[in-house]
């Protein structure tokens, strides 16, 4: 399997969160970005493979939302052929500033060790 498409799965999951749509979890309304800003540390990070909220401060309802993003990121792993047991690591960190308006960090560790952490800024999110 090659290592960018697993990259891409986690994009596409933590694009979708930041979204504020949530269509992968069939239309569910969040703000991630609004949340983090309101967050102690300004930042809500996320777990794809566990469907938590690892890090932040995240209400009752943006938490059942990346719980929903759990199976989600089950399914889109099928879509593009590949087990999910493939990831060893799958979490995107979420944060707003002055500087860089809403940006996204995507973290990507597989099985064989080989491991990625890309910034995003905006929504969709582009390469910072």
């Amino acid at each position: 399997m090659k290592f960018g498409v697993l990259q891409s799965i986690v994009h596409n999951a933590a694009d979708s969160l930041g979204s504020g749509i949530g269509l992968m979890v069939g239309v569910y309304e969040m703000d991630i970005y609004g949340e983090a800003g309101r967050s102690p540390d300004g930042v809500i990070k996320v777990d794809f493979l566990t469907g938590k909220v690892i890090e932040g401060e995240a209400s009752v309802s943006l938490r059942k939302a990346v719980e929903l993003y759990r199976t989600a990121f089950d399914e889109l792993c099928v879509r593009h052929g590949v087990e999910p047991w493939s990831f060893k690591a799958a979490t995107a960190r979420f944060g707003t500033d002055a500087t860089l308006g809403p940006h996204f960090t995507v973290h990507v560790e597989d099985r064989e060790g080989r491991i990625a952490t890309d910034r995003f800024i905006g929504s969709p999110g582009r390469r910072l």
